[in-house]
């Protein structure tokens, strides 16, 4: 609401006689600021902060995405001075903007905008993952995809078993923004158990997924590839002024490809740039807006490389230019310019909307009124919004004719020194229109008369002598629209003090953290004295037993400057907690001050681990409660060891949630007959325990078997024999005593089976021997499973041919060798004659060897049907010899005769140089130095132009015989080109990459470093044009 004249001087005349503070609008001392809150929070009350000064004192009101919050209806809800404070939070209807108004009769102002969220995180699904096969060599995405949650997370992973954790360098990392494990090459070490754990870094919880299996495939070792960027970040990352920007990138590749970082425009990283885990992650603190920009990640090897993009932008809240201020004195007009940074023009509110007249105008954030009156005093804010968020101005308009207090014709003296006991007059006498009423203020603490404080004078009595030591006195003088202060101190130097102010009940700490500074948290514990005064500043524990300051022991005194007496403890641990005193001692006096130290941790573990009852799949388990280390316990979870298993793993139990006053579960999904151990891990807000010590081995009931044998199959042997093969059923698996196999098996096309009983668990094949089997016959198989609780299932059938008669007997003939490169050999071969009435045809096998490696030739298969084979990985410029032979089921035919073939030399090491190129409209003409090849070298026989788009398009190859080469290319589109020079031997080394720029121009021209002189090149040149079939 607005004053009329008469309450404006009416409130001022009784502001005067009650020596308080005079009229002005409502200022905010505090606002409110987001806040994220665990689901479940011990703390079930949130407050936000919201404070103004004003007189008359404003009034509150707050507002929840937009809505008045009715204080007297809902119940949930408590004003705490102008705080909100939300009683038992729900994620659900309370999630979302508040927002505060104060007002008092000149006005009304508005505060930021304060968020409520609730962070939470929810447990893995404990569905088993698969295995994950790769080569060595390859590289490998392990993928973690956390649950359910809220709030920032971390992660980390898991090596087999806690607290082995995976540690990142140039061949591992963990991206932070998806959680998932890269592994650039797989190495024999690697093979394991890979577990992914989520953090909270808002309520501390941590969860573990199910473990994901690494294998190596057994068919080989990967060769050497291009890196392959699987981090990268967004084509467009937006970046708040201020905050802290990281860029992950992480390739993989053979060998291991190094990551580095540039800005595409050229331009160097500044020095607050940091670059972290090894290269992967680009890290620039500070974000300003000079650090947009367009960015590029180079994955490289040996093989070659690739660039990942892109751009970062800039956004902020409205930042302002130019803001509103008071009024000091009131002319008859008024003009406000309130400018911020680029966004769009400000709204100024006053009291609600402002009201636009004739004498009222508002244009482009100036405000403007002539004519002034008293009826035009109050609050006035201007705003200013843009997509990320509201900016507010506040300033007041007095009433006409008034002037602030001044003090600069009769300024206080900035100290005062005073005896104890003696009476101390200060002086406040400023100028002001209206007169000004003085008060005082002792800290924050007004003073006001009462038989030692009367206005004016300031009496020391010699009776309280503790309670006066140093003050910092402030008069304020305020009239009907100003007000102002002035700052004087006052000393009385004759004993100890502690200028920290007295200590709270309690600290709490998490354990692991450095606490450095004095008892009150932001107040360190320090003394103040005479200077001519020898102070002796001490800390004991409450036993008391006088703390030991070294490196050892983890306490450390800071000396000198404003922090000097604070007391430091290193890496705080449970046994750090306790009540901790400090003493100053001079030659006068002492003082102390205490401190209870909390320290916070995550659970101890578990004590008394049972298993009750077991059955063959399920475990009944009990348990004590450990230590909570002063954090309520939130839940328990059950893991399970076997002497299969690798190391403990999560168990499944029912209630698949344990909370922290549960100690017992049921552990299910147990296989039976197998010797388990059972642990239990406590949890709570700092995360997950330490595990208990392991239960009694104990052993699950007897069942029937449930899994029948894999990979069944057969066939091979001598004559008249039938040999059926599978993969024995592992012992876990076998749920019994007494495990064996049935092995039932028919002629195609019979309908009663045979039955036969192999009773070692672990034999892998049976052979039936009988004269009256044909040979190479079809027979129908199938193997199952028995112990001594009964017969389990068997196995799908599979068809099986019984032994061939005989191997083959011919040889392959016109056997022939020869080189295609310096690595590779080809041999070929004509088919031997054979007939499907003497058996099945397997393939052939090439044995292939130098001189001097007769004894140990190596070989090749290929199947029936194919008359060649590549020999791959031969060392250059030497001499091989080679012999086939044909194979089936019975064995190997004879060897052919032995032919022989030479590789070539290896392809030029150097590559082509001074690539240069020339562009007009559509064609692009490239000229190059010529290759020359070492004595150990092949001959150049021609070129290879290799050329793709920047974007990363398809591979294309152009040949020619000639230093030069014309292509014909869009101007639309930037283009990637190499030169390899071509040989008998194989490509040569490539050269350095030519990037051609997207034209613009009719004609342009380059060279992969600066632009050099331009050879004329041939416009007609013979050339074939192929497209590559390997990326590069």
């Amino acid at each position: 609401m607005l004053l009329s004249w008469k309450q404006l001087v009416l409130l001022s005349f009784i502001g005067c006689l009650g020596g308080e503070l005079l009229l002005h609008g409502p200022v905010f001392v505090s606002e409110p600021s987001d806040s994220m809150v665990p689901v479940g929070a011990e703390d079930k009350r949130v407050t936000f902060n919201c404070e103004a000064r004003g007189n008359p004192s404003p009034q509150y009101r707050w507002q929840l995405n937009g809505s008045d919050i009715n204080l007297a209806v809902e119940s949930r809800y408590e004003l705490n001075g102008g705080d909100l404070v939300v009683i038992n939070p729900h994620r659900d209807r309370d999630s979302g903007s508040y927002q505060c108004f104060a007002t008092n009769p000149l006005g009304t102002i508005v505060s930021r905008e304060a968020k409520l969220q609730f962070a939470y995180l929810e447990n893995f699904k404990t569905r088993m993952r698969s295995a994950v096969s790769v080569r060595e060599g390859q590289g490998v995405v392990l993928l973690c995809g956390p649950p359910p949650h809220a709030g920032e997370l971390s992660y980390a992973w898991i090596f087999n078993e806690y607290p082995s954790f995976v540690e990142e360098d140039g061949r591992r990392f963990i991206s932070q923004e998806t959680g998932h494990l890269y592994v650039a090459k797989v190495e024999p070490s690697d093979v394991g158990n890979y577990t992914c754990v989520v953090t909270s870094v808002v309520t501390a919880a941590r969860v573990l997924g199910s473990p994901t299996p690494l294998m190596l495939r057994a068919d080989g070792v990967m060769g050497e590839y291009e890196p392959k960027i699987e981090v990268q970040f967004p084509e467009t990352l937006p970046a708040a002024k201020g905050s802290t920007v990281r860029l992950e990138c992480f390739a993989l590749g053979n060998p291991v490809p190094r990551i580095t970082w540039r800005r595409s425009d050229g331009r160097p990283f500044p020095s607050k740039i940091n670059l972290r885990k090894f290269g992967g992650v680009l890290e620039i603190p500070g974000f300003e807006q000079e650090d947009a920009g367009s960015y590029e990640c180079l994955a490289e090897n040996s093989r070659g490389r690739n660039v990942a993009r892109g751009r970062l932008t800039y956004y902020g809240k409205p930042h302002w230019v130019q803001l509103i201020g008071d009024v000091r004195r009131v002319e008859e007009s008024l003009r406000w310019d309130c400018r911020p940074r680029k966004p769009s023009p400000p709204t100024v509110l006053r009291t609600g909307a402002l009201a636009l007249e004739e004498r009222i105008q508002l244009e482009n954030g100036a405000l403007s009124i002539v004519n002034l009156s008293v009826a035009d005093a109050g609050m006035f804010q201007c705003v200013a919004e843009n997509k990320h968020g509201l900016a507010y101005s506040s300033a007041e308009l007095p009433g006409a004719g008034t002037s602030a207090p001044d003090f600069s014709a009769t300024p206080m003296k900035k100290l005062v020194r005073a005896q104890v006991g003696s009476v101390v007059g200060l002086d406040c006498r400023p100028r002001a229109a209206p007169r000004a009423v003085c008060s005082w203020k002792r800290g924050e603490v007004t003073v006001r008369e009462d038989g030692r404080y009367w206005l004016g004078f300031l009496p020391l009595s010699p009776g309280r002598p503790a309670g006066l030591r140093h003050y910092r006195k402030t008069c304020f003088d305020e009239n009907v629209a100003f007000r102002n202060n002035h700052v004087k101190n006052l000393l009385s130097p004759d004993a100890p003090f502690l200028t920290s102010g007295v200590a709270p009940v309690k600290l709490e700490w998490l354990m692991g953290g450095t606490y450095a500074g004095g008892f009150p948290t932001g107040s360190p514990a320090r003394a103040r004295q005479r200077p001519m005064l020898f102070l002796i500043l001490t800390f004991f524990t409450v036993l008391p037993r006088y703390l030991k300051v070294s490196s050892e022991t983890g306490f450390k005194r800071k000396e000198g400057g404003s922090s000097s007496g604070d007391l430091m403890i290193r890496n705080i641990q449970l046994k750090h907690g306790g009540k901790y005193v400090c003493v100053v001692q001079s030659a006068v006096d002492s003082v102390s001050s205490a401190a209870d130290l909390v320290v916070r941790g995550s659970p101890g573990p578990p004590g008394n681990v049972q298993v009750e009852e077991i059955t063959d799949t399920t475990a009944q388990v009990s348990w004590t409660e450990g230590p909570d280390n002063h954090s309520p316990i939130t839940s328990y979870s059950v893991q399970a060891r076997t002497p299969f298993s690798l190391g403990w793993q999560a168990a499944r139990t029912v209630p698949e949630v344990i909370d922290g006053n549960t100690h017992t579960a049921t552990v299910v999904e147990l296989n039976p007959w197998v010797e388990y151990e059972f642990r239990v891990v406590a949890s709570n807000r700092i995360g997950g325990g330490e595990p208990s010590l392991p239960s009694e081995k104990v052993r699950t009931e007897e069942a029937v078997p449930e899994v029948p044998p894999s990979e069944v199959s057969g066939g091979g042997g001598s004559r008249s024999e039938l040999v059926i093969t599978w993969e024995p059923v592992p012992e876990e698996l076998q749920n019994g005593e007494g495990f064996g196999y049935v092995v039932a098996f028919r002629p195609l096309g019979v309908t009663t089976w045979i039955q036969t009983v192999v009773t070692s668990p672990d034999a892998p094949r049976y052979v039936f021997r009988n004269e009256s089997i044909v040979p190479f016959a079809p027979y129908q198989v199938k193997v199952g499973v028995y112990n001594n609780k009964g017969e389990g299932p068997f196995s799908p059938v599979a068809t099986v041919f019984s032994a061939e008669e005989a191997e083959p007997t011919a040889a392959p003939a016109h056997v022939w060798a020869h080189s295609l490169s310096s690595s590779e050999i080809e041999v070929s071969w004509s088919a031997i004659p054979w007939k499907l009435s003497s058996g099945h045809l397997l393939g052939y096998e090439v044995w292939y060897w130098t001189s001097g490696e007769e004894g140990s030739p190596r070989r090749v298969k290929v199947v029936a049907g194919e008359t060649a084979a590549r020999l791959h990985g031969l060392k250059s410029h030497l001499v091989y010899h080679a012999a086939v032979r044909a194979y089936n089921s019975a064995g190997a035919g004879p060897f052919s005769a032995t032919v022989n073939a030479t590789t070539k030399k290896t392809p030029p090491s150097q590559p082509p140089g001074n690539v240069v190129w020339n562009a007009t409209d559509a064609k692009v003409f490239l000229s190059w130095e010529q290759v020359r090849a070492m004595e150990n070298e092949s001959e150049v026989t021609g070129y290879k132009v290799f050329y793709r788009t920047s974007g990363q398009g398809g591979l294309q190859v152009l040949s020619t015989n000639r230093t030069s080469a014309e292509l014909r290319l869009p101007v639309q589109e930037g283009y990637v080109v190499h030169v390899r020079a071509t040989t008998a031997g194989g490509d040569g080394a490539s050269s350095a990459p030519v990037r051609i720029p997207r034209r613009t121009s009719s004609d342009a021209r380059g060279s992969p470093s600066a632009i050099a002189n331009v050879h004329p090149v041939s416009r007609y040149l013979p050339a074939v044009l192929c497209v590559a079939h390997a990326l590069w």
